[in-house]
């Protein structure tokens, strides 16, 4: 049966109760679509819809959804909420499920992505080995940016981070990123989950897709609207055009469309071979006729207030709408056409509290509860009455002006009365400062910044600071940009936009060019050091934030391996500010890497006289010590470390191989035992622990804690090394030498591995055996020859001479081992070696006796 025809006016009706005028053509542009048959070469499935900021784009788009709904489809916007393809995923199943189409599948695989990916998150914020003697702390400020830094950088070398595939240079993040997947796959153990964590689109993606075809197949259309794609795009691009167009993770079915909505066009160097089956629509300000007819429709029906108002307004869809919403019936309500629409739309509003609200309330960035208590006037509704207008959007659970009236309106307010102006910005970054203040109440000093909330509160601060006066805020908003540069490249981006908003909403152009220049940088995720070489050059940054800028140049360098460049900044910084601690310790492990050790010590003591409540600094001390076999010395530092946090694992850890290396083992298993209690996944723990009972001659149980630390930390050399020992002492040659190689692999300057490798190798027969003497004698010779060789260098080479054996040259490396007074440690260390050489393989005992022996001289000499 037929349906019944429409009335004139009944069409009429439904057409003004919809409130949407215009826009005819665009309109018809996407019916025809949905009437068309999705096998028909006319038939389009990807549609741009771009134009200028208030030309109604989303208005036009919410149209859409809506004919898109009356054909039965299922819809779902997703707008500038959604920073990443899986936030935009997330955010489709959601609004899918609200009109009873679930993703469950995805859903399910989502929701494990999440957990997994915290896991990780944490892991980045702990030890993170290096095989450089027990293991490298990390700093906890640089673990958060780290993470966040791989992160990007990972996700820009797969698809979904459009804007960065094409910036970041693979060598770049390559260590990064082995770093980053080294200590994900420790934490995570599992290789699926180490690759969703690392590479979340190739695995959600196909699932998204094929529960969003499975609703595809119930339902005549599903239509996709991504709006405020301009900020959006950069992240979005790659992954939609491999998506929709490639078919990259598998197919989508032909019922399915997207639609993108954005000011600009989409970027070429994405889209260039996919544009030919783009639909575009560009929207410019309506004709004049089409905004006659939205005037007409708002009751606006005066030809001179109609032509005062489209002159006004430009015939820009939002401000007429905003200039017509009260219905100007006679010239005398616009009877100035040099205002500004703004002033004109202000005009018409009867009530001068709420009058001068509305202009209140443009200074903010975003609108909550909270913020326009601070502005209303007292008794007044407040953000009720202000959603009622309608140039205000809601964006991700706040409020906000459209671009285009709040511009305007900051401009009136700035050019109207400047004193104002700054009295207004003042009282709303004083508000934002008593907000973070208490928002830091049970935060820790170097956990601020991964704070989220607290990173918000001191964003709107700072921007309220920088429009009420820009010159005396700017070195403090740059001192935070340093702070946001090395927490994260969305940090930074973040403050970036913030100086290039102040800059244009106070008129001060060098702040906005300072802000669009690091806005620039900032999308080079992996650039923290060309960020911080823009930020060293510019003439408002104080001395304070001059140092910490030259404190995480430093920290790039030391990190990169560029120690001597590390110690210039390190040092510049110092002689700007004496009292940076993070500066003495950063140049403190550029030394120890270095092997400088007495100038690292002088820096850790520095570290902990001006931060004595910090156990990192104390620990950095502890290992420095430890490198010079001072155990004593380094016995305490971790023990004070213990005391300042009795649960950090890592501070236990440190203790415990301390205790182990003095030779209290049952006090090093106490240690380790309660640092893995406390942290239960901290793989060097294990492999310390698997050591200990290697020297109490337990190898099953060494074997069994440290095949668990290489299943957390599969690449820890030292772990290797050590299974490798506690292998062959169970008479499992091959997998001795299996760990060994595999530790040589990892680290092939590390002249010990080659050692005892061959020794092994000789229990073998292996015909190897020669070659892997000649390397391992090669390295350990050098570095015991070198200018500043530690007298664990020499003892080393005295060892690897005894089993080679070479008994002559080792009675020479002894008399140059000794003439150096090695510490009693050193030398009991090199005896504990000579025994286990004599457990391992056959050697002369009256000729190993006698080095002993004299090693037993030395120690009693010592000792006395």
């Amino acid at each position: 049966m037929g349906q019944e025809p429409v009335s004139r006016q009944e069409l009429i009706r439904r057409r003004r109760s919809r409130g949407f005028v215009g826009r005819l053509h665009e309109l018809a542009v996407f019916r025809e679509n949905l009437a068309r048959d999705p096998s028909s070469e006319a038939y389009q499935f990807l549609f741009h819809v771009h134009g200028l900021a208030g030309v109604g784009k989303s208005t036009l788009i919410r149209r859409w959804e809506a004919v898109a709904r009356e054909a039965g489809a299922v819809t779902a916007v997703v707008g500038e909420e959604a920073v990443s393809a899986v936030e935009a995923m997330e955010a489709i199943s959601s609004r899918l499920a609200r009109q009873g189409c679930p993703l469950r599948a995805f859903d399910k695989q989502l929701g494990h992505y999440r957990q997994k990916y915290h896991e990780a998150e944490a892991a980045m914020a702990g030890l993170l080995p290096d095989g450089d003697g027990p293991g490298t702390a990390l700093e906890p400020t640089r673990a958060s940016a780290l993470t966040a830094q791989i992160g990007m950088a990972g996700l820009s070398l797969v698809p979904g981070v459009g804007a960065f595939s094409g910036v970041i240079r693979p060598e770049q993040v390559a260590a990064g990123l082995d770093r980053a997947r080294a200590v994900v796959g420790h934490r995570l153990r599992s290789h699926e989950d180490t690759r969703l964590v690392m590479s979340p689109l190739e695995i959600l993606t196909p699932s998204f897709l094929a529960d969003l075809g499975g609703v595809a197949e119930r339902r005549p259309w599903v239509v996709l609207l991504f709006d405020t794609y301009e900020r959006t795009a950069p992240l979005l691009d790659t992954w939609l055009r491999d998506a929709l167009v490639n078919e990259v993770y598998g197919p989508v079915p032909v019922n399915v469309q997207a639609v993108l909505c954005g000011q600009g066009r989409l970027d070429p160097a994405c889209w260039a071979d996919s544009l030919d089956l783009v639909t575009e629509v560009p929207l410019e300000p309506f004709t004049e006729n089409e905004g006659r007819a939205l005037l007409a429709a708002r009751g606006v029906s005066d030809e001179r207030v109609t032509q005062l108002v489209l002159s006004l307004s430009g015939r820009l869809p939002v401000l007429l709408d905003a200039l017509a919403r009260n219905r100007p019936q006679d010239r005398s309500a616009v009877d100035d056409p040099s205002d500004t629409a703004v002033e004109r739309f202000l005009k018409w509003e009867r009530d001068p509290a709420h009058r001068d609200m509305i202009l209140a309330c443009a200074l903010p960035l975003r609108l909550n509860d909270d913020v326009v208590r601070i502005l209303a006037p007292a008794g007044s509704d407040g953000l009720t009455r202000l959603r009622e207008l309608p140039f205000l959007t809601h964006r991700s659970g706040t409020y906000g002006y459209h671009d285009v009236i709040r511009s305007s309106m900051l401009r009136l307010q700035r050019q109207r009365s400047p004193v104002d102006w700054g009295r207004r910005h003042t009282q709303l970054a004083a508000a934002f400062t008593t907000w973070r203040r208490e928002q830091e109440e049970g935060l820790s000093l170097h956990r601020l910044w991964d704070d989220p909330v607290w990173r918000d509160h001191r964003l709107n601060e700072t921007y309220h600071r920088l429009c009420a006066r820009a010159p005396s805020a700017l070195p403090e908003a740059l001192h935070d940009t340093i702070h946001a540069c090395a927490h994260s490249a969305e940090s930074l981006r973040r403050w970036a936009q913030l100086l290039v908003q102040a800059g244009q909403d106070s008129d001060t152009d060098h702040l906005a060019r300072t802000g669009q220049h690091l806005l620039e940088l900032a999308s080079q995720p992996s650039q923290e050091k060309e960020t911080l070489d823009a930020l060293l050059v510019l003439p408002d940054l104080k001395n304070p934030a001059r140092a910490l800028a030259y404190t995480l140049r430093g920290q790039d360098h030391r990190l990169n391996g560029r120690n001597d460049q590390a110690i210039e900044d390190y040092t510049t910084a110092l002689s700007l500010d004496p009292t940076l601690a993070r500066a003495h310790a950063g140049r403190g492990h550029a030394h120890r890497s270095l092997c400088h050790h007495a100038a690292a010590l002088a820096d850790f003591d520095h570290a902990i006289g001006l931060a004595p409540d910090q156990s990192l600094h104390w620990i950095n001390r502890g290992a420095a010590r430890q490198d010079l076999r001072h155990y004593e010395d380094a016995l305490a530092d971790f023990g004070q470390a213990v005391e300042i946090d009795p649960r950090s694992a890592r501070a236990l850890a440190f203790r415990g191989h301390i205790h182990h290396r003095m030779r209290r083992h049952r006090m090093a298993l106490d240690d380790l035992s309660h640092a893995l209690t406390l942290d239960p996944e901290h793989a060097w723990a294990y492999a310390i622990r698997g050591d200990v009972h290697l020297s109490l001659g337990d190898a099953r149980a060494a074997l069994a804690d440290l095949d668990h630390s290489l299943a957390l930390a599969p690449d820890i050399a030292w772990s290797h090394c050590w299974r490798g020992e506690a292998h062959r002492a169970l008479g499992h040659h091959a997998e001795a030498l299996a760990d060994l190689e595999y530790a040589i692999a990892l680290r092939p300057e590390r002249g010990w591995f080659h050692y005892r490798s061959a020794l092994v190798m000789r229990l073998t027969g292996a015909v190897e055996e020669p070659q892997r003497w000649r390397r391992a004698l090669e390295i350990l010779e050098a570095q015991a020859a070198e200018e500043e060789a530690s007298d664990l260098a020499r003892s080393n080479f005295l060892v690897a001479l005894c089993g080679l054996p070479d008994w002559g040259r080792a009675e020479s490396q002894l008399e140059t081992f000794l003439s150096h007074s090695p510490s009693p440690h050193q030398v009991i260390e090199a005896m504990d070696d000579l025994e286990n050489l004599s457990h391992a393989v056959p050697v002369d005992p009256e000729r190993l006796s006698a080095v002993l022996g004299r090693l037993r001289e030395q120690l009693g000499s010592a000792r006395n």
